[in-house]
């Protein structure tokens, strides 16, 4: 329960070169360094509904920790995958289906923001929200 709540992006770290890591065309790019991102996160047990609304899209997905799922993610990358608790980490470990690399995700509370993380293909990136 302790993810519950709305989380608005306040800043990134390194998230441009992931996202051309990811194979993210330059213009997708400079809009996702200022798509107002914030992240509703409901969770009941091992269930969750995340509800993702940015300048450009919503997108709401539920889960069950230990469960794979697939998913798209803002770009339209086809990925199966699943989260797991980890501690106190949220740990997401999902598959791209066209090169069949790996996306590794957590989300994290540090001193009262939620850090999500991200590495793929040897480039590691985050970004930080504020609880509104």
């Amino acid at each position: 329960m302790t993810f519950n709540g709305t989380w608005k992006v306040d800043r990134s770290e390194n998230y441009d070169k992931f996202m051309e890591q990811m194979g993210i065309n330059i213009m997708k790019r400079k809009l996702a360094e200022h798509d107002n991102l914030k992240i509703t996160i409901t969770q009941t047990g091992e269930q969750f509904h995340v509800k993702e609304s940015s300048t450009f899209r919503t997108k709401e997905i539920d889960f069950t920790l230990g469960v794979q799922f697939d998913y798209a993610l803002a770009d339209g990358t086809e990925v199966s995958g699943s989260w797991n608790m980890e501690g106190e980490m949220l740990k997401g470990s999902f598959t791209r289906k066209d090169n069949n690399k790996v996306l590794t995700t957590t989300r994290t509370l540090v001193n009262g923001e939620l850090v999500q993380s991200y590495s793929y293909d040897g480039v590691d990136a985050k970004r930080i929200f504020k609880k509104e």
